[in-house]
């Protein structure tokens, strides 16, 4: 009997290909819809391996049930869907997929910034419902970018990489982190900040930083207080970062200026969010990484680490408590 390797939605049959001669591959049926959870507990039950997405949730009901289980791999850098301590006890090995998908995310990130400050959604909503009938010199007057100040809090890999493409614009790069990053201070000029004093001079705040439990709500009404009137929020880390009511507030309120978000508390969400009622809020359905050449590769790294633990080699990209 091959090893059985189930994957909780459906990808490209390319992919899957070079995989097929050693295991016998099953998927969810859909590109788009999770996983019914309840098949996909039945499936841990029996599968040696996992290919799991962010909405799929490894936790100790699965665990237990998972008798012949021996490696889950997430698509995706963050892994807070997954009982770690719980997998780490059963023996299970963990993988995502960090790297590759770096520099598409920090593209994200970049134009989810300039299409906040410069207002790029309202101002194509504004053509499409016909209002477009003169020019004016404050018409649709965003923010400028260039020479201004980015405070980055969470420099990991893809917080550097959205360090490097500020250095384009000339922006004064602030970042804030749980270790300092002598590397990005040195490549880019980057400078080490306190939290409270990069909330209070930063034009730009960007989160990047991954869901801990000292992250949860880091962004809340006293965060936001802080920041000046004129500052634009960005997070495209997790949605469970920011408290949204107290975003909500802080935008109606005038505590600060806009808001770009690529991630929510709850996904997906519907038409009719509060946050999503805002001109000044420009929201995406969590697609940092959504490129076909990232997403593809992200791919083919599950399976790779897949097979090289099922044949009793180093995975590349281990996760650990």
């Amino acid at each position: 009997m091959k090893p059985l390797v189930y994957i909780t939605r459906r990808i490209p049959e390319e992919i899957i290909k070079p995989f097929e001669k050693d295991y016998e591959i099953e998927m969810w049926d859909s590109h788009e819809e999770p996983v019914d959870r309840e098949l996909l507990l039945e499936k841990s039950r029996t599968a040696d391996a996992l290919v799991t997405m962010l909405s799929d949730k490894v936790d100790q009901e699965l665990l237990e049930r998972a008798e012949k289980l021996k490696i889950v791999a997430n698509l995706a850098v963050g892994y807070d869907n997954i009982d770690v301590k719980e997998a780490v006890r059963k023996g299970v090995q963990l993988t995502n997929t960090p790297d590759v998908l770096t520099d598409t995310t920090a593209d994200l990130v970049f134009g989810l910034l300039l299409a906040t400050a410069r207002r790029l959604v309202e101002a194509q909503r504004y053509v499409e419902e016909d209002r477009w009938k003169n020019w004016s010199p404050l018409l649709l007057a965003g923010t400028d970018v260039h020479h201004k100040t980015i405070g980055i809090v969470g420099m990991g890999r893809i917080g550097e990489a959205v360090a490097k493409r500020a250095t384009g614009f000339d922006m004064n790069i602030l970042y804030h982190n749980r270790s300092r990053k002598k590397g990005a201070e040195e490549r880019l000029g980057a400078v080490y900040t306190p939290f409270d004093e990069l909330l209070e001079t930063s034009d730009y705040v960007v989160c990047m930083a991954p869901l801990t439990e000292d992250t949860e709500g880091m962004f809340d009404h006293q965060a936001f207080k802080k920041m000046k009137k004129e500052a634009v929020f960005i997070n495209a880390s997790r949605g469970q970062t920011v408290n949204e009511e107290d975003l909500l507030y802080a935008l109606q309120s005038g505590e600060i200026q806009s808001a770009g978000l690529d991630v929510f508390q709850d996904e997906p969400i519907s038409a009719d969010h509060p946050l999503l009622q805002l001109d000044q809020v420009v929201a995406l359905p969590h697609i940092g990484s959504a490129t076909k050449e990232t997403r593809y590769a992200m791919m083919e790294l599950c399976l790779e680490n897949v097979k090289l633990h099922l044949e009793g080699k180093e995975v590349q990209t281990p996760v650990s408590e």
